[in-house]
């Protein structure tokens, strides 16, 4: 059964850091590039970060730039997303998905989805 397990996520101050992790389950991870969405309250999911199968990282988003990194761990089937210096404006559900070999900032590429994680940054 295909399964991404997003965890990590919690309330956190600004200028906090939280580490999310996305478990990833029943297919070829190495085939696979994993991408982070997040979704705030009354705004559309977007992109915020992918790994690709090859190892190529991006990030879509300027605002989070120098502040996140993406990072896998292929022997564990991981990816994480460290967030450092959050700001109230990234709190968000955030989501892993999946999608075979090249990244993509678009929901609607993704084949696999995970249940959301809450990130809450207060002021």
């Amino acid at each position: 059964e295909v399964q991404l397990q997003a965890s990590g996520g919690g309330l956190v101050q600004a200028g906090g850091f939280l580490r999310l992790s996305c478990a990833a389950y029943g297919f070829t991870f190495d085939d696979y590039s994993i991408a982070w969405f997040r979704q705030a309250p009354g705004k559309e999911r977007e992109g915020v970060s992918c790994v690709s199968s090859n190892g190529d990282r991006h990030h879509y988003i300027r605002a989070v730039k120098g502040r996140f990194t993406i990072s896998s761990d292929n022997a564990k089937n991981t990816v994480y997303l460290q967030m450092n210096d959050l700001k109230p404006e990234d709190t968000a559900v955030y989501y892993c998905a999946a999608r075979k070999y090249t990244c993509s900032r678009g929901s609607v590429a993704m084949r696999y989805w995970g249940k959301g994680t809450l990130v809450t940054v207060s002021s």
